[in-house]
């Protein structure tokens, strides 16, 4: 893909739904009572692979102009016919072996070469604890075995903050005898908590510790889905590089556990509105409004680069325009996204002329930096190819960027809605 400088920002974008929600939902509603129906449900391709992957456990799913309904099993789902591909999608993986744990049959869980890569010991060791026989690859990577059975709550302290994990956990926990607690280092995303609820799950919260009761049965809902803010963030973070832009995105996801990237534009100095906000099925939804500001730099660690994880490659990728520079800690967890994130932005980014400092556990850019187009490799990562996209709208000259294709996995769209944006 070929992208070429832009002069401004200008425009409405209305994204495709959340594909953290899309998840959640899918899987839940394969379990529930009755038929549920989604709109805007994702477009990306790690959410067809959930949908492919429930239907090969039993839940029915048709797809029409506008919704998507999925008939639920009830808590029993029959075992596949042959191994759930799960495609590039780490979230299916992880989150599906969080229900397959329950179910009383064997399931293999694979997926493509990159998925391969990524890390599941630490979903088999709650998943064991709990009863389930969970087999992982050589060093705890896919292919997964998931032999179900009889589960028993426990309480888990997760190691490593992670939604996906805790997800996991809980939607065990609705096949357990007695309470499930899980215990996370930081607060992440609670998206699985808040669908568990929507489908009529009672869960309970105090802290950082999330318990849920045993063999409490699902009903289908109806839901609309709202937008992804992972992938708002591209275009939000483009908005705020240049003078005149002037930005809407309506229909945008706005849980406060996502929408740290606001905070963060906000105290750089970009100028952020946010209007006609909305609670559905728990989730804040809401219309955001971005117009350039002067932008300084941020220093982000901690439990915000933890919050922050999906949106660092894209603040990595504008810091260079920035007039302080960014500087990110404590997100050693880029490393094992579907590629090594910190490692390929900052290759992208030194192709464009950046100096850039890389870190085991993060990376700083300095400010005050021009950059030139340049020929730029994604790695196969979705965000990496649309973060460089985003620094090649504001370098001088075009540049290319190999593996494009891979912003399917998350938004298909995306270069055309950028296309429709960007004034050159």
């Amino acid at each position: 893909m070929i992208v070429r400088p832009a002069k401004n920002i200008l425009g409405a974008v209305r994204l495709p739904g959340d594909k953290s929600i899309s998840h959640r939902y899918a899987m839940l509603a394969a379990i529930a009572n009755g038929t549920s129906r989604f709109q805007n449900f994702s477009t990306g391709a790690d959410c067809a692979s959930t949908l492919r992957c429930v239907e090969q456990l039993g839940a029915k799913v048709r797809h029409t102009e506008s919704t998507l309904d999925i008939e639920g099993r009830g808590a029993q789902l029959h075992a596949p016919a042959a191994a759930l591909d799960c495609g590039n999608s780490g979230s299916t993986m992880r989150m599906l072996a969080g229900i397959l744990a329950g179910q009383a049959f064997s399931t293999e869980l694979v997926g493509d070469e990159s998925l391969q890569r990524r890390p599941m010991a630490r979903i088999v060791e709650p998943l064991t604890r709990m009863g389930a026989r969970v087999l992982a690859g050589e060093g705890g990577r896919p292919p997964l075995r998931v032999s179900g059975g009889k589960l028993t709550a426990i309480e888990y302290s997760m190691p490593v903050a992670s939604a996906q994990v805790k997800s996991a956990v809980l939607f065990a926990g609705l096949f357990a005898n007695g309470t499930t607690t899980v215990e996370e280092p930081l607060r992440t995303r609670d998206h699985g908590e808040l669908a568990l609820r929507a489908f009529g799950a009672e869960v309970q919260r105090s802290k950082n510790r999330i318990s849920i009761a045993g063999h409490q049965p699902l009903a289908a809902i109806s839901a609309g889905i709202p937008g992804d803010i992972s992938s708002a963030a591209f275009f939000m973070c483009a908005a705020a590089l240049f003078p005149g832009s002037n930005l809407v995105l309506d229909n945008l996801l706005l849980n406060p556990t996502r929408a740290g990237l606001l905070d963060v534009l906000s105290a750089m100095g970009a100028r952020i509105s946010v209007i006609n906000l909305q609670d559905h099925h728990g989730e804040l939804v809401g219309t955001v409004k971005v117009e350039h500001g002067k932008l300084t730099g941020a220093k982000i660690s901690g439990a915000q680069a933890a919050a922050l994880i999906d949106e660092l490659p894209v603040l990595a990728s504008i810091a260079s325009y920035t007039q302080d520079g960014i500087e990110v800690r404590d997100a050693r967890e880029l490393r094992v996204k579907e590629s090594d994130r910190i490692s390929a932005i900052a290759k992208g980014l030194r192709k464009m002329g950046a100096v850039v400092d890389e870190f085991e556990d993060g990376f700083r850019v300095p400010g005050g930096q021009q950059l030139h187009g340049a020929k730029l490799d994604s790695a196969g990562d979705h965000r990496v190819a649309m973060a460089l996209s985003i620094a090649a709208l504001k370098a001088t000259g075009e540049s290319t960027i190999r593996g494009a294709e891979s912003v399917a996995i998350s938004l298909p769209e995306f270069f055309q809605l950028l296309d429709a944006i960007a004034d050159r």
